[in-house]
């Protein structure tokens, strides 16, 4: 999957959520909800590291550590959002689960929506 097919999947994924938009952030495509709550960011060679990857918020240190000990073909250290507790998820694999990014993705969104639309239903 070229890196314009895995974003177009993401936006497709990201902007189904409730109140989503997308916005660039640094040069890099963000998806946020609410005025300026990110949740996802997509990344294409970012600074040369050769990843097509999506950036997700975890619940902290431990959950990003036991994804990344869990599945390090998948999931890795992103730059600058790492020691944030966010976790990137390769998408340039043949073997990419589509369905487990959409889910860290809509968990990534729960993290930061307000509870106005969670309460509404979510996702």
């Amino acid at each position: 999957m070229t890196p314009d097919d895995a974003l177009t999947k993401i936006r497709e994924i990201a902007l189904a959520l409730p109140g989503t938009a997308e916005k660039l952030s640094h040069g890099t495509p963000g998806f946020q909800v609410g005025d300026s709550r990110f949740f996802a960011y997509f990344r294409s060679d970012h600074h040369g590291d050769g990843e097509t990857a999506v950036c997700v918020k975890t619940g902290g240190v431990e959950e990003q550590a036991m994804l990344i000990e869990h599945d390090p073909e998948t999931y890795f250290r992103p730059a600058y959002l790492g020691p944030a507790s966010w976790v990137a998820m390769r998408l340039d694999r043949d073997d990419t689960d589509w369905d487990r990014v959409a889910d860290r993705i809509a968990t990534s969104w729960e993290m930061v929506a307000p509870a106005r639309l969670l309460e509404a239903g979510g996702r």
